[in-house]
């Protein structure tokens, strides 16, 4: 017989009998669950409601693929600005490596998108169906005018969200009020069709139908979150020591205990209540999203039965199976690995932070002309031509002043200034001449630089090379 060792867990899979069963969650009231409802606010609110904010004369927030240009804000970027984007990617893992450490799922039970848009369909159903045993005995009951005018009522307002969820979508990428112009006058094109009933779609798809299998099988992290797990990650727990033996029992009974009876009186509300149908008695499980509505079912029936609350809990292993209090538990979630994540999380976002705040908004390209290396002026000096590309990542128009050093004598052959409008580009043609016999032949050097004038300290040097006989 092989012993386990005692730093191993073993992650109990509850077998599942149907697992094509719809689930019919049952409603609960309690602290975690105001904290859901308020993220559901909260995350709506931005998403819906962002794409409405005017700013500088355009929208807030906007994806501008057409032009090659984001808008967050005061900030413009442009596609040479996609080590953000790695940036951004990275930050995202890193704070997905030290939340998941640190309380195990919080964003699958509170702000993921699948969990926001299930809970709102859910509060739909209730509110035209009735609550989980109204529900169960209409699905039962047969085919009905009742029953059809109900099922109808609900997916129509499913699709209108739906629907909505999706043309907000679209005018993240078009702006929205152009958006609904071209739908009022029936010219929206067939991309942003295709991506509000696409969107749409998905949205009624998944919170509507697939709901807990989402969760349980299809998406991803899910699947490896135990990987960043340990035994002191925060997770709902159990507390078997004290819930067991369960059973029903009197409310009256004076000692449980001596009639050999745990605090968990069996009631099944705690299965009732999940969003994805698991008993949480059974352990710790890969479908538990963290979303304590178990919690606050289980509190609600310590209540009623005078015991003490936290027979489920937020909790550790660690802190369920040796006692700890609630100042240990928090000294033991900075350990050696969430450490290490705050660590880096803190100091990549200081250095994005750093970039972003320090950022020229003003883009430079030079490119030596290849049909000609180099030619001779009419008074004598020898003449490279330069192509130059200038990005105004500001809102405003800019004017700048270019001048090139380098070399004895260098200069720039006619005009030495340009002007750009705001988060536009330009293209312009520069010659630069040195005198024949300034320097040795071949490639040499030289360095442009472009200042705003109307802003010292926004300047960009670019190199580039000088061709002489």
């Amino acid at each position: 017989m092989v012993k386990q060792s005692p730093k191993q867990r073993v992650i109990p899979i509850k077998a599942v009998t149907d697992p094509n069963a719809k689930v019919y969650p049952r409603s609960i009231s309690g602290l975690f669950q105001n904290w859901r409802i308020a993220f559901v606010w909260l995350t709506q609110i931005i998403f819906y409601g962002l794409c409405w904010l005017p700013w500088n004369d355009r929208q807030a927030v906007l994806f501008d693929l057409e032009e090659r240009r984001f808008y967050i804000f005061d900030l413009v970027l442009y596609p040479q600005d996609t080590i953000y984007l790695t940036f951004l990617l990275l930050l995202s893992a890193l704070a997905l490596f030290l939340f998941t450490a640190v309380a195990g799922r919080l964003w699958c039970g509170y702000a993921c998108p699948q969990t926001v848009y299930t809970e709102i369909f859910l509060w739909i159903e209730k509110w035209i169906e009735g609550d989980r045993p109204q529900r169960i005995k209409l699905d039962a009951a047969p085919n009905s005018a009742r029953k059809l005018g109900k099922k109808t009522l609900k997916h129509g307002i499913w699709l209108l969200i739906s629907l909505w969820t999706g043309l907000t979508f679209v005018g993240y990428f078009t702006p929205m009020r152009e958006l609904l112009a071209s739908i009022g006058l029936g010219s929206i094109g067939a991309w942003e069709i295709f991506w509000v009933l696409f969107y749409g779609a998905s949205t009624y798809g998944m919170a509507g139908f697939l709901r807990e299998h989402m969760c349980k099988y299809i998406c991803p992290y899910a699947q490896f979150q135990f990987v960043m797990f340990d035994r002191d990650t925060l997770i709902i727990a159990y507390d078997a020591e004290r819930g067991e033996a369960r059973g029903s029992r009197p409310k009256q009974m004076a000692d449980h205990r001596a009639a050999g009876l745990g605090d968990c009186i069996d009631c099944g509300i705690c299965v009732q209540v999940c969003p994805t149908g698991i008993d949480i008695r059974d352990g710790l499980q890969l479908e538990c999203i963290g979303c304590a509505a178990c919690v606050d079912a289980c509190d609600q029936v310590m209540d009623k039965m005078n015991y003490p609350r936290g027979l489920i809990r937020y909790s550790t292993e660690n802190a369920v199976a040796q006692h700890y209090t609630r100042p240990q538990i928090v000294r033991r979630a900075f350990r050696l690995r969430t450490l290490l994540y705050l660590v880096a999380f803190l100091t990549l976002s200081a250095a994005v932070a750093w970039s972003l705040a320090t950022k020229v908004p003003l883009k430079v390209g030079i490119q030596k002309d290849r049909s000609v290396l180099y030619r001779e002026g009419h008074d004598g000096a020898i003449e490279n031509t330069f192509q130059m590309h200038l990005t105004n990542a500001s809102e405003q128009e800019r004017s700048y002043r270019i001048s090139v050093d380098g070399l004895p004598g260098i200069r720039l052959q006619g005009t030495d200034t340009a002007s750009v409008a705001g988060a536009a580009m330009q293209d312009l043609s520069l010659t630069v001449a040195v005198e024949a016999g300034g320097a040795g032949s071949g490639s040499h050097p030289i360095t442009f630089t472009i200042v705003d004038a109307g802003d010292p300290d926004t300047r960009v040097e670019q190199k580039a090379s000088f061709w002489l006989p």
